[in-house]
């Protein structure tokens, strides 16, 4: 028999809780042994919750109870659940965990810890799309030249029906907020950072990159209004947030951003709450994943299968897929060196030579118009909306400064990656 402890009964926890006990017949046949949750850790004994286990509100009795084989943690954050789990390490204990913030911060410290103790984190990314199994154990032949992704189900949702219906930002927003897709305070989901969280966990996985949130380039979606929108479907594109790791030589791009991507790429049709990601290796080419990206009962599918695989086999190292350096001499691209297509939103006084000093200005940063529109004017101010070819992103960079100090120019220039 194994005997599981689960950090943080929420509504992932809950429903880990129900599948190991309602799927216990099935999940007995595929572990080979008997799996039963012993405890669970709560904020407070007070709610009624419906689960047939014991119940703590404290994380330690789980951590250091001989008992339990298995310490499930889903308690949320990074340094409070890094101590737990170190512990739990320490003291020989298999882990798994959904916490994409712990290992956006402390993947490489937990897999020198874990060493040859199990550790296990597929629901970390994508909710129920087996995507890190896929990386690190299906693809293991490949040399994985991009990964492109849409990771948070809430952005993809808002900027479907955006879309689809042609609502605003705010009202969206309110919505997907009522609905539950959206938490109180969205800054998590729409700032990009929780995109960000899961990018860095594939790319160790992929190349071996030891990166931190604060050390690439994450923006979100707060900017995107129907005007941009507007644009991306005359020109063929749609609009999503994506996350993004590319090798370039001996170097890796990893960013998060709002983007236009053609609406023929298969990554582009993913809508609503739903998560994809496109993985290309040097020998399979390119791979889809897609499915449920949140969601108690689809994340708590992907814990529960680490779970039963801990209790198959038992041991197991090499957390994130490898004993030694992956990739000998790669390096993380610094985001002003990035290349690649944008497009950008002006208001500017509707007057002549506006257009021909904005052109100039672009001209001087070796930066080439390939598009342009001109919105009607409103109270004597126009939208100019442009796309360019391929350019350098500090000099873009520049160039918004520059542009948003002119005296002709409303507001703050808005800009979007265009992703081929």
């Amino acid at each position: 028999m194994i005997k599981v402890g689960v950090i943080g009964v929420g509504t992932v926890g809950s429903s880990v809780v129900k599948i190991l006990q309602d799927n216990a017949e099935m999940i007995t046949a595929r572990a080979g042994r008997e799996v039963v949750v012993k405890t669970g850790v709560v904020r407070s004994l007070s709610k009624e919750r419906g689960l047939d286990i014991a119940l703590t509100t404290d994380p330690w009795e789980v951590v250091n109870d001989p008992e339990i084989d298995i310490v499930v943690e889903l308690m949320g954050g990074v340094e409070g659940p890094f101590d737990i789990v170190r512990k739990a390490l320490e003291n020989g204990k298999a882990v798994v965990t959904a916490n994409k913030a712990l290992l956006a911060y402390h993947r490489y410290e937990l897999q020198e810890l874990a060493r040859e103790v199990a550790f296990e984190y597929e629901a970390s990314v994508a909710g129920g799309i087996p995507i890190i199994n896929a990386l690190r154990d299906g693809l293991s032949a490949n040399h994985i030249e991009s990964i492109v992704g849409i990771m948070n189900g809430t952005c993809n949702y808002m900027l479907t029906k955006m879309t689809d219906e042609g609502v605003g930002f705010d009202a969206i927003l309110k919505e997907s907020q009522e609905l539950g897709y959206a938490e109180a305070d969205p800054t998590f989901d729409i700032g990009g950072y929780d995109a960000a969280h899961k990018l860095l966990i594939l790319a160790s996985i992929a190349y071996g990159i030891d990166a931190k949130p604060e050390d690439i380039l994450i923006e979100g979606i707060e900017e995107v209004t129907q005007d941009d929108i507007a644009f991306a479907r005359e020109f063929g594109y749609a609009v999503k947030l994506l996350g993004i790791a590319r090798r370039d030589g001996d170097e890796v791009e990893l960013r998060v951003h709002a983007a236009l991507i053609s609406k023929e790429q298969m990554i582009a049709k993913i809508d609503g709450v739903m998560n994809g990601i496109s993985v290309v290796g040097d020998r399979v080419g390119e791979t889809l994943y897609y499915g449920p990206g949140a969601g108690g009962d689809a994340t708590a599918s992907a814990v529960v299968a680490n779970i039963i695989d801990i209790a198959r086999s038992g041991k197991r190292s090499a957390m994130l897929g490898y004993n030694r350096p992956l990739e000998h001499g790669l390096k993380l691209k610094k985001s002003d060196e990035i290349e690649t297509k944008y497009y950008l939103r002006l208001s500017v006084e509707d007057r002549p030579g506006v257009l021909a000093k904005i052109t100039q200005l672009f001209g001087e940063y070796d930066i080439s118009i390939e598009t342009m529109l001109q919105r009607p004017a409103r109270d004597g101010v126009a939208n100019l909306l442009f796309s360019t070819h391929k350019a350098v992103e500090g000099n873009m960079k520049e160039v918004l400064s520059k542009l948003e100090a002119l005296p002709f120019v409303s507001g703050r220039p808005v800009m979007i990656r265009i992703v081929s």
